[in-house]
Protein backbone atom coordinates (compact mmCIF):
# COMPACT_ATOMS: atom_id res chain seq x y z
CA UNK A 1 0.00 0.00 0.00
CA UNK A 2 2.80 2.41 0.91
CA UNK A 3 4.52 1.59 -2.38
CA UNK A 4 1.38 2.47 -4.35
CA UNK A 5 0.98 5.64 -2.27
CA UNK A 6 4.49 6.73 -3.21
CA UNK A 7 3.81 6.17 -6.90
CA UNK A 8 0.62 8.19 -6.76
CA UNK A 9 2.36 11.01 -4.92
CA UNK A 10 5.14 11.11 -7.50
CA UNK A 11 2.56 11.26 -10.28
CA UNK A 12 0.63 14.09 -8.59
CA UNK A 13 3.67 16.17 -7.55
CA UNK A 14 4.43 17.74 -10.97
CA UNK A 15 0.74 18.47 -11.45
CA UNK A 16 0.54 20.23 -8.09
CA UNK A 17 3.66 22.28 -8.82
CA UNK A 18 2.34 23.42 -12.22
CA UNK A 19 -1.05 24.27 -10.73
CA UNK A 20 0.35 26.76 -8.22
CA UNK A 21 0.11 30.49 -8.97
CA UNK A 22 3.45 32.25 -8.71
CA UNK A 23 4.22 35.84 -7.74
CA UNK A 24 4.80 36.61 -11.42
CA UNK A 25 1.13 35.86 -12.03
CA UNK A 26 -0.26 38.23 -9.42
CA UNK A 27 2.09 41.20 -9.03
CA UNK A 28 1.22 44.40 -10.85
CA UNK A 29 3.71 46.38 -12.94
CA UNK A 30 6.73 44.09 -12.78
CA UNK A 31 9.97 45.57 -14.22
CA UNK A 32 10.23 45.13 -17.96
CA UNK A 33 12.96 46.12 -20.39
CA UNK A 34 10.41 47.35 -22.93
CA UNK A 35 9.29 50.24 -20.74
CA UNK A 36 9.93 53.53 -22.57
CA UNK A 37 11.45 56.27 -20.42
CA UNK A 38 12.52 59.70 -21.73
CA UNK A 39 15.85 61.42 -21.17
CA UNK A 40 14.59 62.87 -17.89
CA UNK A 41 13.81 59.42 -16.53
CA UNK A 42 10.04 59.95 -16.83
CA UNK A 43 7.38 57.77 -18.43
CA UNK A 44 5.74 59.89 -21.15
CA UNK A 45 1.98 60.27 -20.99
CA UNK A 46 0.17 58.43 -23.79
CA UNK A 47 -3.37 59.57 -23.08
CA UNK A 48 -5.65 59.20 -26.13
CA UNK A 49 -7.95 62.12 -26.93
CA UNK A 50 -11.60 61.18 -26.56
CA UNK A 51 -13.64 61.70 -29.70
CA UNK A 52 -17.41 61.94 -29.58
CA UNK A 53 -19.36 59.01 -31.01
CA UNK A 54 -22.97 58.53 -32.02
CA UNK A 55 -25.41 58.09 -29.13
CA UNK A 56 -23.14 59.98 -26.72
CA UNK A 57 -24.88 62.37 -24.37
CA UNK A 58 -23.27 65.71 -23.58
CA UNK A 59 -23.94 68.32 -20.95
CA UNK A 60 -23.85 71.95 -22.11
CA UNK A 61 -23.90 75.02 -19.90
CA UNK A 62 -23.37 78.53 -21.24
CA UNK A 63 -22.49 80.87 -18.40
CA UNK A 64 -23.41 84.48 -19.11
CA UNK A 65 -24.38 87.73 -17.45
CA UNK A 66 -27.98 87.93 -16.07
CA UNK A 67 -30.62 85.78 -17.72
CA UNK A 68 -32.23 88.64 -19.63
CA UNK A 69 -29.15 88.94 -21.86
CA UNK A 70 -29.55 85.35 -22.98
CA UNK A 71 -33.25 85.16 -23.73
CA UNK A 72 -32.79 83.59 -27.15
CA UNK A 73 -30.97 80.63 -25.57
CA UNK A 74 -33.06 80.22 -22.46
CA UNK A 75 -34.99 76.98 -22.09
CA UNK A 76 -37.44 75.66 -19.51
CA UNK A 77 -35.02 72.76 -19.07
CA UNK A 78 -32.86 75.16 -17.09
CA UNK A 79 -35.40 76.39 -14.59
CA UNK A 80 -33.92 74.07 -11.95
CA UNK A 81 -30.31 75.02 -12.71
CA UNK A 82 -28.26 76.17 -9.76
CA UNK A 83 -26.39 79.44 -10.15
CA UNK A 84 -22.89 79.36 -8.71
CA UNK A 85 -22.09 83.05 -8.56
CA UNK A 86 -20.60 83.21 -12.06
CA UNK A 87 -23.76 83.86 -14.03
CA UNK A 88 -26.67 81.87 -15.37
CA UNK A 89 -26.13 78.40 -16.84
CA UNK A 90 -28.20 78.15 -19.98
CA UNK A 91 -28.94 75.90 -22.97
CA UNK A 92 -28.66 72.16 -23.27
CA UNK A 93 -30.28 71.33 -19.96
CA UNK A 94 -29.26 71.59 -16.34
CA UNK A 95 -27.25 68.74 -14.91
CA UNK A 96 -27.75 67.27 -11.48
CA UNK A 97 -25.94 64.20 -10.18
CA UNK A 98 -29.09 62.11 -9.91
CA UNK A 99 -29.31 58.46 -8.93
CA UNK A 100 -28.03 55.72 -11.21
CA UNK A 101 -30.61 53.00 -11.46
CA UNK A 102 -30.52 50.36 -14.18
CA UNK A 103 -27.56 52.04 -15.85
CA UNK A 104 -26.84 55.64 -16.68
CA UNK A 105 -27.91 58.89 -15.10
CA UNK A 106 -31.60 59.52 -15.71
CA UNK A 107 -31.40 63.31 -15.22
CA UNK A 108 -28.45 63.51 -17.59
CA UNK A 109 -30.25 61.32 -20.13
CA UNK A 110 -33.43 63.44 -20.29
CA UNK A 111 -31.74 66.85 -20.14
CA UNK A 112 -28.46 66.26 -22.01
CA UNK A 113 -27.59 66.86 -25.64
CA UNK A 114 -27.85 63.57 -27.54
CA UNK A 115 -25.62 62.88 -30.53
CA UNK A 116 -28.08 61.70 -33.18
CA UNK A 117 -27.73 59.05 -35.89
CA UNK A 118 -26.14 61.64 -38.20
CA UNK A 119 -23.52 62.51 -35.58
CA UNK A 120 -25.03 65.94 -34.82
CA UNK A 121 -26.26 67.71 -31.70
CA UNK A 122 -29.09 70.24 -31.75
CA UNK A 123 -28.25 73.18 -29.51
CA UNK A 124 -31.24 75.29 -28.52
CA UNK A 125 -30.98 78.74 -30.11
CA UNK A 126 -28.02 77.75 -32.31
CA UNK A 127 -29.10 74.74 -34.36
CA UNK A 128 -27.33 71.57 -35.47
CA UNK A 129 -23.60 71.17 -34.90
CA UNK A 130 -21.45 68.27 -36.10
CA UNK A 131 -20.13 66.37 -33.07
CA UNK A 132 -19.20 62.81 -34.11
CA UNK A 133 -15.46 62.26 -34.49
CA UNK A 134 -14.59 65.59 -32.90
CA UNK A 135 -13.17 66.32 -29.46
CA UNK A 136 -15.12 67.95 -26.67
CA UNK A 137 -12.87 71.01 -26.96
CA UNK A 138 -13.48 71.38 -30.73
CA UNK A 139 -17.26 71.26 -30.38
CA UNK A 140 -17.18 73.61 -27.38
CA UNK A 141 -15.09 76.10 -29.36
CA UNK A 142 -17.57 76.10 -32.25
CA UNK A 143 -20.44 76.69 -29.86
CA UNK A 144 -18.43 79.46 -28.20
CA UNK A 145 -17.90 81.15 -31.58
CA UNK A 146 -21.62 81.08 -32.33
CA UNK A 147 -22.47 82.36 -28.87
CA UNK A 148 -20.00 85.22 -29.27
CA UNK A 149 -22.01 86.32 -32.31
CA UNK A 150 -24.93 86.99 -30.00
CA UNK A 151 -23.12 88.34 -26.95
CA UNK A 152 -20.30 90.71 -26.37
CA UNK A 153 -17.11 88.65 -26.56
CA UNK A 154 -15.77 87.79 -23.14
CA UNK A 155 -19.23 87.97 -21.54
CA UNK A 156 -20.06 84.28 -21.92
CA UNK A 157 -18.37 80.94 -21.41
CA UNK A 158 -19.30 77.60 -22.98
CA UNK A 159 -18.88 74.52 -20.80
CA UNK A 160 -19.34 71.18 -22.56
CA UNK A 161 -18.74 67.83 -20.85
CA UNK A 162 -19.68 64.19 -20.77
CA UNK A 163 -21.09 62.70 -17.57
CA UNK A 164 -17.57 62.03 -16.32
CA UNK A 165 -15.70 58.92 -17.52
CA UNK A 166 -18.25 56.09 -17.63
CA UNK A 167 -16.81 52.60 -17.96
CA UNK A 168 -17.94 49.02 -17.36
CA UNK A 169 -16.24 46.09 -15.65
CA UNK A 170 -17.39 42.52 -16.26
CA UNK A 171 -15.89 39.26 -15.01
CA UNK A 172 -16.74 35.70 -16.06
CA UNK A 173 -17.06 34.60 -12.44
CA UNK A 174 -18.54 36.30 -9.40
CA UNK A 175 -16.67 39.50 -8.60
CA UNK A 176 -18.99 41.09 -6.07
CA UNK A 177 -18.46 44.82 -5.73
CA UNK A 178 -16.29 45.02 -8.84
CA UNK A 179 -18.48 44.36 -11.86
CA UNK A 180 -20.98 46.87 -13.17
CA UNK A 181 -21.22 50.41 -14.47
CA UNK A 182 -18.67 52.82 -12.99
CA UNK A 183 -18.33 56.59 -13.22
CA UNK A 184 -15.28 58.70 -12.39
CA UNK A 185 -15.61 62.47 -12.40
CA UNK A 186 -12.00 63.06 -13.40
CA UNK A 187 -10.22 64.43 -16.45
CA UNK A 188 -8.03 61.33 -16.78
CA UNK A 189 -8.25 57.83 -15.34
CA UNK A 190 -5.86 54.92 -15.82
CA UNK A 191 -6.85 51.29 -15.43
CA UNK A 192 -4.93 50.73 -12.20
CA UNK A 193 -6.72 53.72 -10.66
CA UNK A 194 -10.05 52.38 -11.90
CA UNK A 195 -9.42 48.92 -10.41
CA UNK A 196 -8.08 50.38 -7.15
CA UNK A 197 -11.22 52.51 -6.78
CA UNK A 198 -13.24 49.28 -7.00
CA UNK A 199 -11.24 47.15 -4.58
CA UNK A 200 -8.60 45.67 -6.90
CA UNK A 201 -8.39 42.23 -8.52
CA UNK A 202 -8.26 38.92 -6.70
CA UNK A 203 -5.99 36.00 -7.58
CA UNK A 204 -8.64 34.32 -9.69
CA UNK A 205 -8.36 37.03 -12.35
CA UNK A 206 -5.81 36.56 -15.12
CA UNK A 207 -3.94 39.86 -14.98
CA UNK A 208 -2.03 38.92 -18.13
CA UNK A 209 -5.20 38.78 -20.20
CA UNK A 210 -7.38 41.82 -19.55
CA UNK A 211 -9.63 42.57 -22.53
CA UNK A 212 -10.80 46.10 -23.34
CA UNK A 213 -13.54 47.03 -25.81
CA UNK A 214 -13.10 50.69 -26.77
CA UNK A 215 -15.84 52.68 -28.52
CA UNK A 216 -14.49 54.76 -31.40
CA UNK A 217 -16.34 56.83 -34.04
CA UNK A 218 -15.40 54.16 -36.63
CA UNK A 219 -16.46 51.18 -34.51
CA UNK A 220 -15.34 49.11 -31.53
CA UNK A 221 -11.64 48.34 -31.00
CA UNK A 222 -10.65 45.22 -29.04
CA UNK A 223 -7.35 45.22 -27.16
CA UNK A 224 -5.63 42.92 -24.66
CA UNK A 225 -3.31 44.21 -21.96
CA UNK A 226 -1.00 42.62 -19.40
CA UNK A 227 -1.15 44.28 -15.98
CA UNK A 228 1.86 42.33 -14.73
CA UNK A 229 4.21 44.29 -17.04
CA UNK A 230 5.19 47.86 -16.21
CA UNK A 231 5.44 48.77 -19.90
CA UNK A 232 1.64 48.76 -19.95
CA UNK A 233 2.06 52.40 -18.87
CA UNK A 234 3.24 53.16 -22.42
CA UNK A 235 0.01 51.83 -23.91
CA UNK A 236 -2.94 54.09 -24.82
CA UNK A 237 -5.16 51.37 -23.32
CA UNK A 238 -3.60 52.02 -19.93
CA UNK A 239 -5.89 55.05 -19.80
CA UNK A 240 -9.63 54.44 -19.49
CA UNK A 241 -11.85 56.29 -21.93
CA UNK A 242 -15.53 57.10 -21.71
CA UNK A 243 -17.53 54.01 -22.71
CA UNK A 244 -14.72 51.47 -22.22
CA UNK A 245 -15.75 47.91 -21.37
CA UNK A 246 -13.18 46.03 -19.28
CA UNK A 247 -13.45 42.22 -19.28
CA UNK A 248 -11.73 40.19 -16.57
CA UNK A 249 -10.86 36.62 -17.54
CA UNK A 250 -10.57 33.87 -14.95
CA UNK A 251 -7.44 31.74 -14.74
CA UNK A 252 -7.84 28.19 -15.97
CA UNK A 253 -6.04 27.06 -12.79
CA UNK A 254 -8.75 28.67 -10.70
CA UNK A 255 -11.58 27.13 -12.71
CA UNK A 256 -10.28 23.59 -12.07
CA UNK A 257 -10.24 24.21 -8.31
CA UNK A 258 -6.46 24.59 -8.06
CA UNK A 259 -4.04 27.46 -8.10
CA UNK A 260 -5.67 29.94 -5.74
CA UNK A 261 -2.84 29.52 -3.25
CA UNK A 262 -0.29 26.79 -2.34
CA UNK A 263 -2.25 25.59 0.70
CA UNK A 264 -5.44 25.18 -1.29
CA UNK A 265 -3.54 23.41 -4.07
CA UNK A 266 -1.89 21.03 -1.57
CA UNK A 267 -5.20 20.36 0.17
CA UNK A 268 -6.89 19.62 -3.15
CA UNK A 269 -4.01 17.35 -4.19
CA UNK A 270 -4.13 15.38 -0.95
CA UNK A 271 -7.90 14.97 -1.36
CA UNK A 272 -7.42 13.65 -4.89
CA UNK A 273 -4.75 11.19 -3.74
CA UNK A 274 -6.89 10.02 -0.81
CA UNK A 275 -9.89 9.51 -3.06
CA UNK A 276 -7.80 7.61 -5.60
CA UNK A 277 -6.40 5.31 -2.88
CA UNK A 278 -9.85 4.69 -1.45
CA UNK A 279 -11.17 3.68 -4.87
CA UNK A 280 -8.10 1.51 -5.46
CA UNK A 281 -8.49 -0.33 -2.15
CA UNK A 282 -12.24 -0.74 -2.71
CA UNK A 283 -11.71 -2.27 -6.13
CA UNK A 284 -8.85 -4.46 -4.87
CA UNK A 285 -11.01 -5.96 -2.13
CA UNK A 286 -13.90 -6.77 -4.41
Amino acid sequence: MMKNYKYLFLIMLPFLMVSCITTKDVRYMQPNESLVINEEGLIPYNIPIYRITRNDILNLNIVTTPKGDAAQFYSSLNTSANNVGQGTPISGGAFNQGVRGGGGNSVFYFNGLKVDSKGDINVFGIGYIKAEGRTIEEVAQEIQTKVNENFQEGKSEVRLNTDGITYYILGDIETTGLTGEKVAHKNTLNITEALAMNGGLNRNVDKKNIVIHRKLPEGIKIARIDLTREDIMNSPYYYVQNGDEIYLNTRAKSLNGLGKDPIQTLTTGVSVITTALSIYLLLKNL
